[in-house]
């Protein structure tokens, strides 16, 4: 037994149920949990870890099998359901779905730019973001399932950088699992944040140019917006400054499905491009300040650090260095995709107080282990990922030199989906289909 499965073990914290209620046809059920900041430390501090059940309200009294859905991220809180739909509801029909909001986001104990900077220095601020990393958000799973759910098996719903921690819960606690789902977040086994961008900067560059394809206009919009931008100074209501990179960094929507149509509507809002509205201020700071999931920015690059596969070293940055079109000044503007630069902390307010730690992580060449290849490849716990052929975000190639090594494992590659495929109840039930095929869910 690992020592992370031993303290896990030793926990004897219990959940505390927060409030129960009945909401759009669902039963939720809200519940804490207090876990060790440092799982390597389980004496240490503690810190709060908030996660939600839900379940159809007319299943309630029934002995449903049990689902975690492991949410994107990093930085990510689960999701809250709103109306009478939700991205979930296929899983709903067979299955008693947990909600986790990832340690330091949503409800669970949060990192923010003022917790971040209590510390002295760079030093002190990376060893503590370390605790936020996937080993430490897969134990926390673990600990709800055995201290909320008598230790019954469960089934995971990785979407996005849950199939990262999908591959890491195999890897430390695979005999927790009856099967596991992942949409478009099957990661490398042999991670470099630069391998990534390498490949994603030119899927990128494409959907710029189908982003243009379909609205020729915003061309010349955003062209002068940019050259607007670069003669005077245009603060946001924050006081941040909107500069041409923070523009850019907009295109990371692009590889979601309505992200073309969300850009365009937001550029709109500038007429010809020299018109700098409050709505268009208000808005663009909404979707760049961090203000709501910091770690995202945070850890973005760090995710990829497993074992001594050596630092990220700001790679988005490096690789954006080698092409020329994707400058400030390009004759056509182009946006960038899911990338951090060391600009975005520079820039951005509420990411000011994280530099130093920041610098001390991508300097980092030595990690904690994230995945364990062995027992991934020796895998009997029955899997099914779509891969997004078209995926901006997770690269398809490497997505299927993955599938190749994980035992159990079988991959659906489509390019009819973007990499929020899962919000079409049709993947999921492809997923099941798949499992139950070949047997079905291991019994808990």
């Amino acid at each position: 037994m690992t020592a992370l499965a031993q303290a896990v073990q030793n926990l004897d914290a219990a959940p505390r149920l927060l409030e129960t209620y009945v909401a759009g046809g669902r039963r939720f059920r809200d519940y804490v949990l207090q876990v060790p900041l440092d799982w390597n430390n389980p004496g240490g501090p503690a810190i709060e870890l908030f996660y939600r059940e839900m379940v159809r309200a007319h299943l309630d009294g029934q002995q449903l099998p049990l689902m975690v859905y492991l949410q994107g991220g990093p930085g990510g809180q689960g999701p809250r359901p709103v109306g009478g739909s939700d991205r979930l509801d296929t899983a709903l029909e067979r299955y008693r779905v947990i909600l986790m909001d990832q340690r330091g986001t949503g409800r669970s104990t949060p990192v923010t730019a003022q917790v971040i900077s209590g510390f002295p220095d760079g030093d002190s601020g990376a060893a503590y973001l370390e605790n936020f990393r996937a080993d430490s958000i897969v134990a926390d799973a673990e600990a709800i399932r055995r201290r909320g759910y008598q230790g019954r098996k469960w089934a995971t719903l990785g979407q996005s950088y849950g199939g990262f921690l999908t591959l890491s819960y195999l890897s430390y606690f695979d005999n927790a699992l009856t099967a596991c789902f992942i949409t478009g977040g099957l990661p490398s086994l042999e991670p470099s944040a630069a391998g990534v961008y390498a490949r994603t900067i030119h899927r990128v560059r494409a959907k710029n140019e189908q982003f243009y394809r379909m609205y020729p206009q915003d061309r010349a919009r955003a062209a002068n917006l940019a050259r607007t931008l670069a003669e005077r100074e245009v603060l946001l209501p924050d006081g941040d400054r909107f500069t041409v990179r923070r523009l850019q960094s907009l295109g990371i929507d692009f590889g979601m499905g309505p992200g073309f149509e969300r850009l365009h509507w937001l550029l709109e809002q500038s007429g010809d491009g020299t018109q700098l509205s409050d709505c268009l201020l208000q808005e663009v700071q909404a979707r760049t300040s961090f203000a709501g999931n910091p770690l995202f920015a945070v850890l973005q690059e760090d995710i990829y650090g497993n074992g001594a596969n050596g630092p990220s070293a700001f790679a988005a940055q490096a690789e954006l260095e080698q092409h020329a079109d994707f400058a400030t000044d390009a004759p056509t503007l182009l946006f960038t995709g899911e990338m951090m630069f060391r600009w975005t902390f520079e820039e951005t307010r509420l990411l000011r107080p994280y530099i130093p730690a920041v610098e001390v992580l991508a300097a980092r060449g030595t990690h904690r282990k994230i995945y364990d290849l062995q027992k991934i490849a020796a895998n009997r716990v029955p899997m099914a990922a779509a891969v997004y052929y078209d995926d901006m975000y997770v690269d398809a190639g490497l997505s299927l030199d993955t599938a190749k090594k994980v035992g159990g494992l079988q991959a659906w590659v489509t390019n009819e989906h973007e990499h929020d495929g899962i919000n079409d109840p049709a993947v999921l039930r492809r997923l099941f289909a798949m499992v139950d095929e070949v047997g079905g869910p291991l019994t808990s």
